[in-house]
């Protein structure tokens, strides 16, 4: 048998109710939730088990909501006995991936992403940044149009490389605006503005990376137990300094997913779990590399026939 890798999950991936049902039944998952409460020193469980959405998609909230939801449902999924040979996570996916990994301690991480999301927020004032989605350009081509447009006075970049033929871009309003007609006029098929606050993994995103620099400062880093493959070089990596090196430059600097998936499956990965809310990753892996076996695990039910899936492979 191939190896595993466990995938975590990042924004957009948020709905209310999300992790309730095994809180309630399982008292190892709810205690998750509890620290994470305890921490922040307010009820996030309440935000992500009631809402109301529009709060919970909020970027300091979503990123906390999905970081303790994801971990609950790992801890749940824990009694499989089935491990991870690799770790990976989409942008804020990756610190879930960390905590899963041994570097960060669940509370260390829920408070860091609480903290990232406020300095995202506030990095670029509302409105001013924003993110689209571009289906079928290349990635050489969309960069060339991304860096004529900035040179000429409007920032914009390639933030998230999802998979092939779906390239998000993230930059000034205009910015991404007079991409999105220049790539539809490249022959792009579609251009979809994404409902975000900001534009993230843009340069844009500069004056938050030092203050979540000083975050980091501030919390315990250790060397990982499996080797984490990061957003930013898409490479795998197990030591505490370069680690949280690369969670800073993360902020600013494009998301490699399809590059990462790719390095997973040269390393012998045939198998991806994603842990978390949604399925958004196993699509893309999907994408990726269709002979990929991919699982998702977000509550009870798809727990246990993960479960049982992979005791029928061992």
């Amino acid at each position: 048998m191939g190896k595993i890798a466990f995938l975590f999950p990042g924004q957009g991936s948020q709905t209310v109710g999300m992790g309730k049902s095994l809180a309630e039944k399982h008292p190892s998952v709810k205690s998750i939730f509890d620290k994470a409460d305890q921490k922040l020193d307010f009820s996030l469980s309440e935000l992500i088990f009631e809402g109301p959405q529009e709060d919970l998609t909020k970027t300091f909230n979503a990123q906390p909501a999905l970081l303790t939801t994801s971990i609950a449902m790992l801890e749940y999924f824990k009694q499989s006995g089935i491990h991870a040979d690799y770790v990976a996570g989409h942008s804020l996916g990756e610190y879930t991936a960390l905590v899963a990994a041994g570097t960060l301690s669940f509370e260390d991480a829920v408070y860091a992403v609480r903290k990232r999301g406020e300095f995202m927020e506030k990095a670029v004032p509302n409105g001013e940044g924003t993110m689209a989605a571009v289906l079928g350009l290349d990635r050489e081509r969309l960069s060339e149009l991304t860096e004529e447009i900035t040179e000429a006075g409007f920032p914009v970049q390639l933030a998230n490389m999802n998979c092939p033929g779906q390239i998000v871009i993230s930059g000034s309003r205009k910015g991404v605006e007079l991409a999105g007609d220049k790539a539809k006029g490249a022959g792009a098929k579609r251009v979809i503005a994404l409902e975000v606050s900001g534009p993230f993994h843009s340069k844009l995103m500069k004056p938050a990376s030092k203050e979540l620099n000083a975050v980091l400062n501030e919390i315990t880093v250790n060397n990982a137990t499996i080797p984490v493959i990061v957003n930013v070089s898409a490479q795998p990596i197990t030591g505490a300094s370069e680690i949280k090196e690369k969670l800073v430059e993360q902020l600013y600097s494009p998301v490699l997913w399809e590059d990462s998936v790719k390095t997973m499956l040269s390393l012998g990965v045939d198998t991806f779990i994603e842990i978390g809310p949604g399925k958004v990753l196993s699509g893309l892996v999907k994408k990726i590399d269709r002979s990929a076996k991919t699982f998702s695990v977000s509550d009870e039910e798809s727990a246990l026939a993960v479960m049982e899936a992979m005791k029928e492979e061992m």
